[in-house]
C-alpha cells in the first residue's frame, strides 16, 4: 500500500497527464493503483459512481487504472462561480460557496476529510499516485496547505517534481522551487522529472547534471512531448482547442466565460465529419455554421450576459433563420428559454429573480439549491438510439417544449425540442462519447457514417502513454521510491 506524489514547478506542467500515463503504466505492471488529487479547482467535473461529482482529470486516472470514479479520489474540488468565488464540493458533495479569503479559512478544517480519503484509497490499491495542484513554491499560501505540501507531509508521502521545458527556464523552475521551499518541505521531494521536451534530449543532458547538482534530488527522466494528449479529456479551460476536424458539417461552440464539462465536445473534435470551430469572444458564429452548440457553464446568468455582451445571440437568431440547429447542453439548455427565474439568488450578483433568456424554446427554468447529480442510461426520441452522460446541475427546466423531449431516461421525458426540431436542449453531459448515439445524431444532420470508435481511441492514447513514459523516464525507480 505505497504512494506517490507528482507535484509541478506551475500550474498546466502536464501533471495530471504524467498521472495518468503512470497509473495505466503501473496497472500493466500488475499492480492495482488508484489515483487521488486532495484539493482540485475545475468546473469540468465529472459523476462518480457513487453519486458525487470529482475533477475530470481524476476520472481519466480512474480510467487509466481500470477503476470505477470514486468521490475519494479527489476529495476537495473547487469550481469558480466568479473571479472571486467559488463552489466548494468535499467528499462529492456541494458544502459552501467561498470567496477565497474565506476559502483560505476554511481550509484547515478540510485536512482530516482529505486524510480520511486518502486512507479508504490506500486500503484498496496496492499504490496510489497523488496528484498535487498548482505549485508548492507558492509560499505564501503554505499554511493550511492540502494540496501540496501539506498533504505530503501529513501523509508522508514522497513527491517528484515535474519541471515544463517547452515554458523555457525550466532550470530556475527546479532549481528555484527548493530555494524557496523550507527544508522539511524540500526534504520531502525525492526527484524531478523534465517534462514536454521538443528535439533531442541530450542537447539538455548538461541542464539536467546541473538540476541534479544544485538541488541534491535524483533525475527520473526526460520526458518528450506527448502529441497525442490532445486527444485525452482535458480539465483546464485553457487547453481547449479552436478547432477540430476538416469534415463537412460545421458545428460552432460560443466559448462561455465559465464553460464548464467542455469534454462533452472531444468525440466531435475528432470525428472526421465534423468540423468543429471553438468561437472566442468578439468573433461572429459564421454564417456557414449547421450547428450551433452552447455548452455547459458553472454560472448561467452571468453567462447568459457575455453571450450578448458578444453579439452571440442576434448571431444564435439569424442562424435559426437560416434553418440551422441548435442545441443547449446544461446551463446551454436553460440559456434556450424564455427566462430563468433565481429567487434564492444562487446565481444573480444582484439576486434579480428573473432573467430573459435566448427564447428559442418554450421552457422556464428556475435556480433551485438541490444539485442534480446522476449518471444516466436514456434513449434518444428522435432516432430511438441508447445514450448513456450524466447529470450535474442546479434548477428545474419546466414548460410547454418539454412535451417533445430531447431523450427518455427510465421512461420519463429529458430535455425539450421545439415543434420544427431545430432547436434541442437536454441536461445529459456525456452524450458524445456513446458511438451509436453520436453516429445516429450526427447523421440526422447530414453527416457521412463515422469509423470512430471513441472510447477504444482513448484507451489506445492510454495505452501509448504508458508506452512514452516506460521509454524516456525510470518507472521502476519511481515505483521503488514510493512508500
Amino acid at each position: 500500500m505505497r504512494a506517490l506524489m507528482i507535484q509541478g514547478t506551475g500550474s498546466n506542467v502536464g501533471k495530471s497527464l504524467l498521472v495518468a500515463g503512470l497509473c495505466r503504466a503501473m496497472l500493466r505492471r500488475g499492480l492495482s493503483v488508484a489515483p487521488f488529487k486532495p484539493q482540485n479547482m475545475s468546473n469540468n467535473a465529472a459523476v462518480t459512481a457513487d453519486g458525487g461529482e470529482i475533477g475530470r482529470a481524476q476520472a481519466l486516472q480512474a480510467l487509466a487504472c481500470g477503476r470505477a470514479a470514486h468521490t475519494d479520489m479527489n476529495p476537495v474540488l473547487l469550481k469558480p462561480e466568479t473571479d472571486t468565488g467559488a463552489q466548494v464540493i468535499v467528499q462529492g458533495r456541494h458544502v459552501a460557496t467561498a470567496r477565497a479569503r474565506d476559502y483560505a479559512r476554511l481550509k484547515p478544517r478540510l485536512l482530516a476529510p482529505v486524510l480520511e480519503s486518502f486512507a479508504r484509497l490506500r486500503q484498496g490499491a496496492d499504490l496510489v499516485i497523488v496528484e498535487g495542484a498548482g505549485s508548492p513554491s507558492e509560499v505564501n499560501l503554505r499554511a493550511g496547505d492540502i494540496a501540496n505540501m501539506g498533504f505530503a507531509r501529513a501523509a508522508d508521502v514522497p513527491v517528484i517534481l515535474v519541471g515544463d521545458i517547452d515554458r523555457g527556464g525550466v532550470i530556475a523552475q527546479i532549481v528555484g522551487t527548493q530555494a524557496v521551499l523550507e527544508a522539511a518541505d524540500a526534504a520531502q521531494i525525492k526527484g524531478f522529472l523534465i517534462n514536454r521536451f521538443r528535439g533531442d534530449p541530450g542537447l539538455f543532458d548538461d541542464g539536467y547534471a546541473l538540476i541534479a547538482q544544485r538541488t541534491g534530488w535524483a533525475g527520473f527522466g526526460v520526458v518528450p512531448y506527448f502529441a497525442d494528449a490532445a486527444l485525452l479529456p482535458a480539465e483546464d479551460a485553457v487547453d481547449l482547442r479552436r478547432s477540430g476536424g476538416g469534415g463537412a458539417l460545421r458545428i460552432a461552440v460560443p466559448v462561455l466565460s465559465r464553460i464548464a464539462n467542455f469534454d462533452d465536445l472531444d468525440p466531435l473534435a475528432q470525428e472526421p465529419a465534423v468540423t468543429l470551430r471553438m468561437i472566442g469572444p468578439g468573433q461572429p458564429i459564421p454564417g456557414d455554421t449547421d450547428l450551433v452548440i452552447l455548452p455547459g457553464t458553472k454560472s448561467t446568468i452571468a453567462d447568459l450576459a457575455w453571450v450578448r455582451a458578444q453579439g452571440w445571440d442576434i448571431d444564435i437568431q439569424a442562424h435559426v433563420r437560416r434553418g440551422g440547429h441548435v442545441l443547449g447542453i446544461c446551463g446551454g439548455y436553460q440559456m434556450l428559454g424564455r427566462s430563468i427565474h433565481d429567487p434564492l439568488g444562487l446565481e444573480s450578483a444582484c439576486g434579480q429573480d428573473r432573467v430573459p433568456g435566448l427564447g428559442l424554446l418554450d421552457v422556464v427554468t428556475t435556480m433551485q439549491p438541490d444539485k442534480h447529480l446522476s449518471q444516466v442510461h436514456a434513449v434518444h426520441a428522435a432516432s430511438g438510439t441508447p445514450m448513456t452522460g450524466y447529470e450535474i446541475h442546479i434548477g428545474e427546466t419546466t414548460g410547454p417544449a418539454r412535451v417533445r423531449p430531447f431523450a427518455h431516461v427510465g421512461g420519463k421525458p429529458e430535455g425539450a425540442m421545439s415543434s420544427d426540431g431545430l432547436i434541442m436542449g437536454s441536461y445529459l453531459h456525456g452524450m458524445f462519447s456513446g458511438d451509436t448515439f453520436r453516429g445516429a445524431f450526427l447523421r440526422q444532420l447530414g453527416a457521412a457514417p463515422s469509423p470512430l470508435t471513441y472510447s477504444e481511441k482513448v484507451e489506445s492514447v492510454l495505452d501509448a502513454l504508458a508506452d512514452h513514459l516506460e521509454k524516456h523516464c525510470d518507472v521502476s525507480m519511481l515505483l521503488a521510491t514510493a512508500r
